[in-house]
């Protein structure tokens, strides 16, 4: 697994890349290829939600779990998927919810996010690859130990960032951010299974925008082109 990152974070993240438990996670990677396995995102994909959003750049993170496991989906950046793949439910519930939360909001018919990264959203899984096929089949090797080093990272050397987390699984993450600097959006995960038991009506996009107003701070243009 090369390392291609986009130079601000490899200045600020460069020091993991040597650790015992990233070399483990790189043997795994191997191993998974060499066996048949078919992992996704593609291999120049893997660190795109860091190349798209440079670490000087970043405003607001949305933490997802796991890259989608269906073929073509998963893009390196959290519940987006590339254009000409189907929208997946629980992006569907999101889109839903900005209709209802940005006024004038249309509904893209794709499902690519990639506007909201280049704006300075970060769009970070906790794992950064999956099998084919098999949810959650990349958990637990190292990738996680990565990403709380990210979050933490953040945390740590800026301010005033907005982490939007959703679901039980994004919240336990809220105790690697210093609350005393950052801001911390939560609500139930919008997938079909909890989005009714609050996610809809939450407004996290909204509620970011007016965060970065009051911190003089340039808002999120949350409408993404429609084609």
């Amino acid at each position: 697994m090369a390392i291609d990152m986009e130079p601000s974070w490899l200045k600020v993240l460069e020091a993991e890349f040597d650790k015992e438990y990233m070399v483990k996670l790189r043997q795994f990677l191997k191993q998974e290829k060499e066996s048949g396995q078919i992992v996704y995102p593609r291999n120049a994909d893997i660190f795109a939600a860091f190349n798209k959003t440079p670490f000087d750049k970043i405003e607001v993170v949305i933490l997802g779990q796991d890259p989608y496991h269906g073929a073509n989906q998963a893009h390196g950046l959290s519940f987006s998927v590339q254009k000409g793949i189907p929208i997946p439910r629980s992006l569907q519930n999101i889109y839903k919810e900005l209709i209802t939360d940005i006024p004038g909001f249309k509904m893209p018919l794709h499902g690519n996010l990639s506007e909201w990264a280049e704006q300075g959203v970060l769009l970070l899984n906790a794992s950064l690859t999956v099998r084919a096929a098999t949810a959650g089949s990349h958990q637990k090797q190292g990738w996680e130990t990565f990403t709380d080093m990210v979050i933490k990272t953040i945390s740590d050397k800026k301010e005033g960032i907005v982490f939007i987390l959703w679901g039980a699984f994004a919240q336990a993450k809220a105790e690697l951010i210093d609350q005393e600097k950052h801001f911390i959006i939560k609500s139930p995960h919008p997938s079909p299974f909890s989005a009714d038991r609050g996610f809809f009506g939450s407004k996290p996009f909204s509620k970011t925008n007016e965060i970065l107003r009051k911190e003089g701070k340039k808002e999120i243009d949350w409408q993404i082109s429609l084609l």
